[in-house]
């Protein structure tokens, strides 16, 4: 049958009808059969909502574009061209302890840095593996896509442990940081460029440029003051200070306010969880009003609402790399993808986010060299923090979970990460079972 069989697994997230919108507006160009939304038991309320959306949304459009929804990941993903993954392993109040236990021993909890992010990929990676060996037993030659986070750590994973080559991690604060840079410049944002090199959530823009015109200078000029005006919805704007961007000299992403805005960061993280809870249970909220949207039948589009989600621009993301996938576009993104020698200072065969020229035959990484010297330790470090979480993932190995702990840079000791490690993995204990085997 000509077209395109899509798989989305974790169909029921609020983020589905962005992915939806996205297949409608390129449905010339890209021609989409198929699109499976699979979801887990626990999930299947929400995944009958969105389902029930996408196609009220595909009926209005009218293209020709079958949705179907199950819970049987294996015959969703039989003979699929692209499967996209989008999950959230213990759901949000997973997420609530990955925020709210780091806290109480002074350390920032955040989704995906510190230890909110090794637990995440704790939880998330082993799933993951399970989802390739279905992809090389039932769609061998598809393209996995992933926007699970942590994207860089799991991506790291699939290309060092799991037999699949064809895989592609996807984040959306790329995209936030060229929209953010538009914005403070006043241009359309077709007209900047960002040499985008680093990893998911550590990537800097080496340069930025307008018209093929390098305006980085200018850009840093911006940063300062209470608000940089480059940010996402679940990050804190708080600017940056004058002499030390001036120094840098390249282009941060909001993420690295944990890592050079580290106290600032934590008082206002506590702040929060106090007053109006974290950033998780804030999600919480907002999804219930999502989903109360969802449900009204006579609603056959994305709403806007679905931009307070720190997550917005995600699908659109992906929409636009298989639209350049299958149409051999050759034009360049930023993507989590096999190093291939891009970045000199990080190891071949690990995975990092650079901008990519996308062919109908994979991303192709651009060269950047080394990292600038004032940059490229913390990278490296989180290289390596990356590299042990994801084997302790797959090998259920306590030790190795705390060496990673104990090397994350937001994590201040040894002692404490023991701490914390013990707390987190009694806490996620369901969805942990690699670090519980029986004693045989």
């Amino acid at each position: 049958m000509s077209g395109i069989k899509i798989v989305t697994i974790g169909g029921g997230s609020s983020y589905t009808p962005e992915l939806v919108e996205g297949f409608i507006k390129r449905y010339d160009e890209l021609p989409v059969r198929e699109l499976w939304l699979v979801d887990i038991p626990e999930g299947e309320k929400k995944l009958q909502i969105v389902g029930a959306l996408a196609k009220h949304m595909v009926e209005k459009a009218g293209v020709p574009i079958q949705v179907h929804l199950t819970l049987d990941r294996r015959k969703a993903l039989a003979g699929a061209d692209f499967v996209t993954t989008q999950m959230r392993v213990g759901l949000l109040d997973a997420r609530i302890k990955d925020e709210r236990i780091p806290l109480k021993y002074g350390v920032i909890g955040q989704e995906t840095n510190g230890p909110g992010g090794l637990f995440k990929g704790l939880r998330t990676i082993p799933v993951i593996m399970d989802i390739c060996r279905d992809m090389e037993e039932l769609c061998p030659d598809a393209w996995l896509i992933n926007f699970t986070n942590p994207a860089g750590m799991v991506t790291e994973a699939v290309l060092r442990h799991a037999n699949r080559s064809k895989v592609i991690g996807l984040c959306n604060v790329p995209i936030g940081m060229k929209m953010g840079v538009a914005t403070i410049l006043g241009v359309e944002q077709s007209r900047v460029h960002i040499d985008f090199a680093g990893l998911n959530h550590m990537v800097f823009g080496l340069g930025v440029y307008v018209d093929g015109d390098n305006v980085t200078s200018q850009v840093i000029d911006k940063l300062t003051g209470e608000q940089s005006g480059i940010t996402m919805q679940n990050i804190l704007d708080l600017g940056w200070e004058k002499d030390f961007i001036k120094a840098l000299g390249i282009l941060p992403c909001p993420y690295h306010r944990y890592y050079y805005q580290t106290s600032t960061m934590l008082a206002h993280e506590q702040e929060e969880a106090s007053k109006n809870g974290t950033r998780a249970e804030v999600v919480k909220r907002v999804e219930a009003e999502l989903f109360a949207l969802y449900e009204d039948p006579d609603l056959n589009i994305k709403p806007p609402q679905l931009e307070k989600r720190g997550g917005a621009y995600y699908s659109e993301a992906a929409c636009n790399l298989i639209h350049s996938f299958y149409n051999d576009r050759r034009d360049i993104q930023p993507v989590n993808v096999r190093n291939n020698g891009a970045i000199a200072s990080i190891p071949d065969d690990s995975a990092v986010e650079v901008n990519c020229v996308i062919t109908k035959q994979g991303p192709i990484p651009l060269a950047v060299g080394d990292l600038p010297v004032p940059v490229r330790g913390l990278v490296q470090q989180i290289k390596s923090f990356e590299r042990v979480a994801a084997e302790a993932a797959v090998t259920g190995d306590y030790h190795k979970a705390l060496l990673a702990m104990a090397i994350n840079p937001l994590v201040p000791s040894d002692v404490v990460a023991k701490q914390i490690l013990d707390e987190m993995l009694e806490a996620h204990k369901e969805y942990l079972p690699q670090f519980f085997k029986p004693v045989t």
